[in-house]
């Protein structure tokens, strides 16, 4: 489980400092990319920051609106439990957490 860990963090902030602050989400139509300008903190911190506030480990980070304005939407799993934690990207706290009782965002059927 360390090692998963280990490999999403270190892919997270290798594709957050490739593109600076800019993160790729899948859509259904593609990748979106979407820059945060004048973020201050990286993907890598936000996803860091989400795993402490729930206590569980990561496994998807991506870019989403929140009451109008682009904010890390870090994805954690806590045992069976799934969250979705929104981290701001100026400052690196918490703004929402819920437990994501179905994965509305998840249109992948199979890898």
């Amino acid at each position: 489980m360390q090692v998963r860990k280990s490999i999403i963090l270190a892919t997270l902030a290798l594709a957050s400092a490739a593109a600076g602050v800019s993160v790729y989400a899948a859509g259904q139509q593609g990748n979106d990319a979407r820059v945060i300008t004048g973020a201050k903190v990286s993907l890598a911190q936000a996803v860091t920051a989400a795993e402490q506030h729930i206590g569980g480990n990561a496994s998807k980070a991506e870019v989403e609106s929140h009451n109008g304005k682009l904010v890390y939407d870090v994805e954690v799993v806590k045992g069976p439990q799934v969250f979705d934690v929104k981290i701001s990207p100026d400052q690196g706290t918490v703004i929402a957490s819920a437990e994501d009782k179905a994965d509305r965002d998840d249109h992948d059927h199979q890898d």
